[in-house]
């Protein structure tokens, strides 16, 4: 039996968690997760969902603000476990719990790209056609360790996020299990620093969009659909969109052709067909719908 700490924060680590959880040989002896956080307009005070699912399995739980604390390290030190399995925790674990047992990270990127907060998105920003998940064992730096294994898989043309998400997550669940049950028996490569790449935290001004290039608006569409989404400056969300074509060049935001379904935005260069759209303070309706009640058509620009 495997006695395993589990840290970890989003759906992403929860889909793990309840993997170890119903292993015949593995124990979570504990979780980490963040500290519970005001959602929603009334600001309602929500766990994350990593400690939802364990207090349901009746696993003792610890939120700490800063698992640097001296208290909350030695409380880890002081819990007899095998292993440490980290996955988008959101903190970095000091030195002394690195060295106290085997801790493995789960990343949601081939190793060196893509170290850092948003790997899902970056890879659908940068229009990739191969994503995966990296064990490591994990070291001081941030996704830095060396890598035990990569599992990849391919992405559509026309993927996005939250299915890349899912299928990473699958993909996740299974390196899990299948490092802790053999991780005695694997050698770990040292990453390749110069191959590096890091990838920010995503802010709600990421999706501020002004039709300049259709193939890069349509990858920040597939990445940050449905947060924070596409907006103009105008504050109208686009809600569906595609890809129309990537070639043309003219001048951007203007409505160049219609249909009783969508529209086709010029931008500087190439074009999209948009389907869906809010208004700020509105609900979602179709694109010909708004701009009925904006009444204008081709030629004249979306706003």
């Amino acid at each position: 039996m495997t006695r395993v700490i589990f840290m970890g924060t989003p759906d992403y680590a929860a889909s793990i968690l309840e993997a170890l959880i119903v292993a015949d040989d593995i124990e979570v002896v504990s979780v980490y997760t963040q500290p519970d956080k005001p959602v929603g307009r009334k600001a309602i005070l929500t766990p994350p969902i990593v400690k939802v699912v364990a207090e349901k399995a009746n696993i003792p739980v610890v939120q700490p603000s800063k698992l640097r604390d001296e208290a909350i390290v030695a409380e880890v030190l002081a819990t007899p476990c095998d292993m440490i399995i980290v996955a988008a925790y959101g903190q970095i674990l000091p030195k002394a719990i690195l060295e106290y047992v085997p801790c493995v990270n789960l990343h949601a990127s081939i190793l060196p790209h893509y170290r850092g907060a948003s790997p899902i998105q970056q890879s659908l920003l940068n229009n990739d056609t191969q994503s995966g998940v990296t064990a490591m064992w994990m070291d001081e730096g941030l996704d830095t360790g060396s890598i035990i294994k990569v599992e990849s898989l391919a992405i559509a043309d026309d993927e996005m996020v939250e299915s890349l998400y899912e299928r990473l997550t699958h993909t996740a669940v299974d390196l899990t299990l299948d490092v802790i049950r053999n991780w005695d028996r694997v050698s770990a490569e040292k990453q390749n620093d110069s191959e590096a790449s890091q990838c920010k935290k995503i802010l709600k001004s990421d999706g501020l969009i002004d039709f300049s290039n259709a193939r890069e608006i349509y990858n920040r569409y597939r990445a940050y659909t449905p947060w924070p989404g596409l907006y103009l400056e105008s504050g109208l969300k686009i809600k569906l969109m595609k890809l129309e074509e990537e070639n043309s060049a003219a001048e951007a935001g203007k409505i160049i052709a219609m249909d009783k379904e969508s529209i086709v935005v010029q931008c500087t260069l190439g074009s999209l067909r948009i389907f869906r759209v809010q208004a700020p303070s509105k609900q979602e309706t179709s694109v010909i719908d708004y701009l009925n009640g904006k009444r204008i058509g081709c030629g004249h620009p979306l706003v």
